[in-house]
């Protein structure tokens, strides 16, 4: 019973059909390689938008408690916490 689920055997598709995605069932061999590149792409491009955010951060008023950005922005550690 159990051996009769699933979608099938793959179907005949055209093979002169292009697709940006691959086509039909698409498996490159070298995907898990893909993959890791682009991860590590988006990890340095977030790093670098993140060291630049961190400098350019600016407070003209001192946070009433601590925030999170006190950890990485130079400016925000110096002039700390205001006392109500």
């Amino acid at each position: 019973m159990y051996g009769l689920q699933g979608g099938g055997a793959h179907y005949p598709f055209p093979k002169e059909v292009w697709t940006p995605s691959g086509g039909w069932w698409s498996r490159p061999s070298n995907w898990a390689t893909n993959t890791a590149i682009c991860v590590f792409g988006i990890g340095i491009a977030t790093f670098g938008v993140w060291r630049l955010s961190a400098s350019k951060e600016q407070r003209h008023i001192a946070p009433t408690r601590a925030i999170p950005s006190q950890r990485w922005s130079p400016q925000a550690r110096e002039i700390g916490v205001r006392q109500e």
